[in-house]
């Protein structure tokens, strides 16, 4: 007889897959971590191997455990969806959509209002993830639906639904009087598809630079740049109207084109795939 795998047991070992930690789960859950680990034992007894291993202080899948996770999500999925549509739902069906900060100021509000329209109980987990970072996420089932920004023609996965030209910003009082040798730069954290970009250029025009700053926030490039320390790269989207563009002043390389693609997970639900596609709608709307 084939083993009928109980649905709590499913969302206790995928909530602690994706949060790293089934104590963290646990709490989540508001269940005690003994009642977790009992679940766990119980599916890798039914399954007949061992999904997860100790690393340090924590547990990971094994390769039977990412292969069982993956499955778990999809279950739950069509449990969750089924329960919404049958109005018996005793939780709120939750959608993980991933951005860059980018986009925060128009594309998402954008997207969540008109989704709420149609499906106003649903809820929306919102992650702003480093741009580097999302497409793994969407592969890892972490999250279901997002955005990112990817190199021209890369191999990657993800539909492309536009391009948008890279560009050296500044604060616009102090555009004309930065030092050019060497050019001061506001960077991300590595990596960085812009801070790639710009420094594969300025290596190809011999431009000797330093790195003024380095942040993981687009609010802090923005601070950074109208403190004066640097100039910085990233598009024109979302760009306060005191930062300008440099490249003319500053007679710096021209910059390629960057793309703007749409990630989804395999086999999300029909709900995540009505996110997708209004994600898509305001996307095109409001980038180009």
């Amino acid at each position: 007889m084939k083993p009928a795998f109980d649905i709590d047991a499913l969302r206790a070992i995928v909530t602690g897959n994706d949060l790293g930690s089934f104590t963290r789960a646990a709490i989540h859950l508001g269940r005690s971590q003994s009642a977790i680990s009992m679940q766990l034992k119980k599916l890798e007894h039914q399954t007949g191997q061992q999904l997860f291993i100790r690393q340090g202080r924590g547990l990971v899948p094994t390769e039977a455990g990412e292969t069982f996770v993956a499955y778990a999500r999809q279950i739950l999925a069509l449990n969750d969806e089924a329960a919404f549509a049958m109005g018996t739902a005793t939780t709120t069906a939750s959608i993980r959509l991933g951005l860059p900060q980018d986009f925060f100021d128009d594309v998402m509000p954008a997207t969540l209002t008109s989704f709420a329209k149609t499906h106003d109980t649903v809820h929306i987990d919102v992650r702003a993830g480093e741009n580097h970072s999302i497409a793994e996420e969407v592969r890892a089932g972490r999250l279901d639906v997002a955005i990112a920004f990817f190199n021209c023609g890369s191999p990657e996965t993800g539909d492309v639904l536009c391009k948008l030209p890279m560009r050296w910003l500044a604060h616009a009082n102090i555009a004309n009087q930065l030092e050019l040798n060497p050019l001061p730069l506001v960077l991300f954290n590595h990596p960085c598809l812009f801070r790639q970009a710009a420094l594969a250029m300025l290596e190809q025009k011999r431009q000797r630079w330093r790195a003024a700053l380095t942040t993981p926030s687009l609010p802090g490039i923005w601070a950074a740049l109208r403190s004066g320390l640097g100039v910085a790269v990233r598009t024109e989207h979302g760009k306060p109207k005191d930062i300008t563009c440099a490249d003319n002043a500053l007679n710096l390389p021209r910059l390629p084109e960057i793309e703007v693609r749409l990630l989804c997970a395999p086999n999300i639900s029909a709900l995540a795939k009505d996110v997708a596609k209004t994600l898509r709608r305001e996307t095109l709307a409001r980038v180009w």
